[in-house]
């Protein structure tokens, strides 16, 4: 299994993210306890960029991360304008080499 990182830039409609977003977090939860998301959330918000979040996942490949996630509410509401999914070969680190070793 690999490693990928997924960059979500969000919608601005804020109000319909905050309305959404329970179940979002409810499906990323499912996610995680299923040992397929590692890591998630937001960026801090900057006025150069729209806002946007982070995902770490284990999966076969980005075209099944990409589909997986299409069952996100958010993505469901077209809340999501961009799903970014590259893999990711994390080689050093407190995570690497601590925590989260043997999980990477």
């Amino acid at each position: 299994m690999s490693l990928f990182a997924v960059h979500y830039s969000y919608s601005d409609d804020t109000a319909a993210r905050d309305e959404h977003r329970p179940a979002h977090r409810e499906f990323l939860t499912a996610l995680a306890a299923d040992g397929v998301v590692l890591l998630s959330g937001p960026y801090a918000a900057v006025e150069e960029a729209p806002d946007a979040a982070l995902i770490l996942v284990r999966g076969e490949s980005a075209a099944e991360i990409v589909e997986l996630l299409r069952e996100d509410p958010f993505q469901q509401q077209g809340l999501v304008e961009q799903v970014a999914v590259r893999a990711w070969s994390p080689v050093i680190g407190a995570w690497h080499d601590g925590p989260l070793a043997g999980h990477l």
